[in-house]
Order: C-alpha cells, then sequence, then structure tokens
C-alpha cells in the first residue's frame, strides 16, 4: 500500500488546495501529486478526467506566482488519474497570487504535509534565488502603490508607467512580482527617516521630533523641508551690506540626506537618524562603508554604488547630477568655515557631522577673547594704522580692536600672497581663488573694511597691499 510522504500527495478530485501542495513542492525538493486517489492511497478515478485535466493546468497557471509551469508535468493515468510531477523551481519563493508573498501564501514540504513558510524561510529563498543585491530581491509586500513616485516622474516630465516597471527594476517580469526597489519606491515603503532636534548636547531634552515614511522620493522632499525650516538665519551688518548667513548651507544638507538614503544599507530594518544640535547636525545611516573604501576615497570622488538601481531613478529624476561628488561639495562649501564636516564610521553605520557654521564661527571669535589681558596688551604694544591694529590669533585670523573680524581660509590665501609678492590686483584675486570678478572685489573689499589691506590705485590700476 502506498502512503503520503515528503514527496508524494493524493487528492480525491479536485479542489484548489492542489494549488497549495504544487506550491511546497516548488519551494522544496519536488513531488508528485495524484489527483484521483484518495487519502488512503485508494484509485477512485475522476469522472470527468479531460474536463479536470484542463481545470488542473489552467489553474496552476493562474493561481501561482512566479510562473510555475515550467516546472510542472502532467499526464493523465489510465485509471482516470491525472498526475502532476513538480520539479524543485529556481525562482523561490512561489507563491498563490491571491495571498500573496507571506506565510499565508508561501508553503513548504514538511513531512508529508505542505505548511507555511516562515517569514525567515521567505527571506532565505529570497536570498538563494536572487542573490545578496536587495534591490533585485522579491518585496515581502507585493501590494503596492506608486502614486508618489508616479507625481515625481511627472514633475520631470517622465510618465511612469508600468511598461517601465521592469527597466527601472521595479518589478522582475511584466507587472508581477515586485522588488525591494519597487518597496522603496512605493508608497508603501518600510522604511523611514527620523528626526531628532535637541535643546541640549547630552540628548536629553527634545525641542522637537519627527518621522517621515512612504516612498523614499517623499521622505527626501518631506525630510529637506522640515530641515530648511529648523534652518535658522543670522544677518549681520557689514559696513554698508547686510550679510545673510544660515546656519548651514542648504546643498550641504541635501547632499547629506541624498547619500544617507542612496547609500544606505536597506537590509537593517532601521530608520536614517538626523540629530540636530545647536552646533552641529548629524546624518546617521545604516551600513558602513563598501569593502575597499576610507573616508578619504569619498572626498574626493570616488564611489562604489551600494544600490546601484535607486541611484539611477534618482539621477532619472535629477536629483543628483555626478555619482561620488556629493561628500566632495559637501566639504567645499565649508571651505570658509573655521570647522569642517566629520565622517564617523562603525562596521555598520555612516555618520557625517555638518557643524553649525553661525555657531562655529561664534566660537572662533570667543575662542580670541578668551586669550583676555595678554592679547589686549600686545595689541596695545602694536603700531596702528587707520585705527586698525591687524593681529594674528588662533588659525591665522585677524581681529580688529574691539570688534571680532574672522579671516576666512580665501582671505588666509590672499594675505600669503601679498607677503610674497608685495601686492594684488583684482584679477589676480581672481585666479587665486577661481572665483569671478565681483567675487574677488567683495573679498577684498571685506578685507579693507576689516583693517587687512589697502588700496593703492583706482580702476584697472588698483591693486592692494597690507596695512
Amino acid at each position: 500500500m502506498v502512503i503520503e510522504s515528503e514527496n508524494l500527495e493524493f487528492k480525491r478530485e479536485f479542489t484548489e488546495e492542489i494549488y497549495k501542495e504544487v506550491v511546497a513542492f516548488a519551494n522544496t525538493d519536488g513531488g508528485t501529486v495524484y489527483v484521483g486517489i484518495d487519502n488512503e492511497g485508494n484509485v477512485v478515478g475522476l469522472s470527468n478526467v479531460d474536463e479536470e485535466y484542463v481545470r488542473i493546468t489552467n489553474g496552476i497557471r493562474d493561481a501561482i506566482e512566479p510562473d510555475v509551469t515550467m516546472f510542472v508535468r502532467y499526464t493523465i493515468q489510465e485509471n482516470r488519474v491525472v498526475r502532476i510531477i513538480v520539479s524543485e523551481g529556481t525562482n523561490k519563493p512561489f507563491y498563490l497570487k491571491g495571498k500573496g508573498l507571506k506565510p499565508g501564501g508561501v508553503y513548504v514540504r514538511q513531512g508529508s504535509t505542505s505548511v507555511p513558510a516562515s517569514f525567515d524561510a521567505i527571506r532565505r529563498m529570497i536570498k538563494e534565488s536572487d542573490g545578496d543585491v536587495f534591490e533585485n530581491m522579491k518585496s515581502l509586500q507585493q501590494e503596492l502603490s506608486f502614486e508618489y513616485a508616479q507625481d515625481a516622474f511627472r514633475r520631470c516630465g517622465i510618465v511612469l508607467e508600468k511598461s517601465k516597471y521592469q527597466t527601472l527594476g521595479i518589478t522582475e517580469s511584466g507587472v508581477c512580482g515586485y522588488t525591494k526597489l519597487g518597496m522603496l519606491l512605493s508608497d508603501q515603503c518600510e522604511h523611514t527617516i527620523k528626526i531628532a532636534v535637541f535643546e541640549d548636547e547630552g540628548k536629553r531634552v527634545f525641542r522637537d521630533q519627527r518621522e517621515f515614511g512612504g516612498s523614499v522620493l517623499k521622505q527626501l522632499e518631506e525630510t529637506l523641508e522640515y530641515l530648511r525650516l529648523c534652518n535658522r538665519t543670522e544677518a549681520r551688518i557689514q559696513g554698508l551690506q547686510r550679510i545673510e548667513s544660515p546656519e548651514y548651507p542648504e546643498e550641504a544638507i541635501r547632499e547629506a540626506i541624498l547619500n544617507a538614503i542612496i547609500h544606505r544599507d536597506y537590509s537593517y530594518s532601521g530608520s536614517v537618524m538626523v540629530n540636530v544640535y545647536d552646533s552641529h547636525m548629524e546624518v546617521i545611516s545604516l551600513g558602513g562603508l563598501l569593502p575597499g573604501l576610507e573616508p578619504e576615497d569619498i572626498k574626493t570622488g570616488i564611489s562604489v554604488l551600494r544600490n546601484r538601481k535607486l541611484a539611477e531613478v534618482f539621477h532619472r529624476l535629477r536629483l543628483v547630477e555626478a555619482y561620488g561628488t556629493g561628500i566632495g561639495r559637501i566639504y567645499g562649501l565649508y571651505e570658509d568655515c573655521p570647522e569642517q564636516p566629520q565622517i564617523k564610521l562603525t562596521a555598520n553605520t555612516f555618520k557625517i557631522i555638518l557643524p553649525n557654521r553661525n555657531a562655529a564661527r561664534d566660537k572662533a571669535c570667543a575662542s580670541y577673547d578668551t586669550a583676555g589681558l595678554q592679547a589686549r596688551r600686545v595689541r596695545e604694544e602694536n603700531a596702528v594704522y587707520g585705527g586698525v591694529s591687524a593681529q594674528p590669533g588662533p588659525y591665522g585670523n585677524y581681529r580688529e580692536v574691539g570688534k571680532p573680524l574672522f579671516v576666512t581660509r580665501q582671505m588666509s590665501r590672499i594675505l600669503a600672497y601679498v607677503d610674497e609678492y608685495g601686492k594684488i590686483t583684482d584679477e589676480e584675486i581672481g585666479k587665486l581663488l577661481a572665483v569671478k570678478k565681483t567675487r574677488a572685489f567683495t573679498i577684498a573689499k571685506q578685507m579693507r573694511d576689516g583693517g587687512l589691506l589697502r588700496a593703492e590705485g583706482r580702476g584697472e590700476e588698483r591693486r592692494y597691499v597690507k596695512t
């Protein structure tokens, strides 16, 4: 007497339970289903075997994802029994289309019974089938919508049609089988960005907390909008000019958030974290640098993409200009700041710290004031030219008597040039700093107002010398 086993299943008649058995065999080691034999192994046959054969073949084709038909063979036995031979599939996990890619839809064989697969088993099958590339793996969530992504593409003049899903990597084939990339772009994205604004450096008192979810495209927009509100602007009067200075370069914040979204390791379930303090901002993403890279490498523009297809989507939407340039751009935006951005790494995290430029400059000026009586005595002992005593301080900066003056790195380069050549013109400043003529004139005027330089001559004959 033949009994059911790990690779053998009997069904007295056709029912939709057959689909579950086929899924289980395809997800495990294969097996055979006989339709027309009862649980005790007795042949009962099918009353209309040809009609039942058509129902079985059509049903298996339509009820199971991905397409399992290439792993299934059918025969009609002389005793009016349909034999279904199922081989182990290569596109695991197979699942019931009506139930989805979850334990209620994914079955495996356990002894002589087909049982729901655990989430861990489903993830393991996905990894074995798709490899380690996160974007290419099947999404456990298959009920996805793309309203925000479609709107984002529309704003760039692109229609995001289902026919383009496979090209972008949102689906595996046609409109079926959403990938993890599809999940990230969908309105149901399971990852988020969390922002915490702290009252103190010890992370004890919150001013505000936010969490942004949905499509990563939506998270980007809402995060940048919120951080724009946190980015306070300081205004100061210099001469006849009103100069406004935001705490953080807006482009630096944008590049840091883009870097966190595009390069993070999404195999971790945690959120991107943004911590805002009075002195600095931290953007922390999961996943350290890929093997072989060092922090200095990414500053110079070397880039190895962890999520290539996601980066391509952002590039297509003109959210990034060129791969690998973001971190270098951030450092360039802080060229004139006494404190520079920092990158801190662990095995599983990447943190970039953006200094608050206004706080950094206040700190630099305060450090000059704490020099106390000794610094003032030195200034008093030096000759005064035009009411200004320009004395070098920390970081190679200078200050006016009774008024702090922060000397930028650009100004320091100009002073070094004048030390070497005795003078400098507006044109030479432009070439030295690689800036336009109007910017060169502005920097020179700031240095004249601060008592660092003195102008001689006018117009094209104007040159600057040290005071």
